[in-house]
């Protein structure tokens, strides 16, 4: 399942860099598939449909930091657990109830993201 932030986020900065798959943005920012992946062009995405990795996108909050759950692989593939809940303060990187994965789809996205 991907991770998500929760509203008790302090915009303290401490998970946006540690996320391998640049899945996570400030808030108030747009933000695009291509963003530090291998993606370009017109995508299949993992939860069906197409897009355009190059195009921003609008933002998903204009309060608190945000992840886009199709670029979250909770760190599968990159290390033992969500490195955003690890470094969290406040521990507002919580799990996703509404889009579990398995860890096999989980790897498969960080495979497609990366040109793996």
């Amino acid at each position: 399942m991907a991770i998500k932030i929760t509203d008790e986020c302090i915009n303290c900065d401490a998970c946006i860099s540690e996320c391998p798959n640049n899945a996570i943005y400030e808030p108030d920012t747009e933000w695009s598939y291509a963003d530090e992946t291998a993606l370009s062009g017109t995508i299949a995405l993992p939860s069906g449909g197409e897009a355009d990795a190059d195009e921003m996108n609008e933002a998903l909050s204009d309060e608190f930091y945000f992840i886009v759950t199709d670029k979250c692989t909770e760190c599968k593939g990159f290390h033992d657990e969500p490195q955003c809940a690890s470094v969290c303060p406040v521990d507002c990187c919580v799990p996703d109830e509404d889009h579990e994965e398995t860890e096999e789809a989980l790897l498969e996205k960080k495979a497609w993201m990366h040109g793996e």
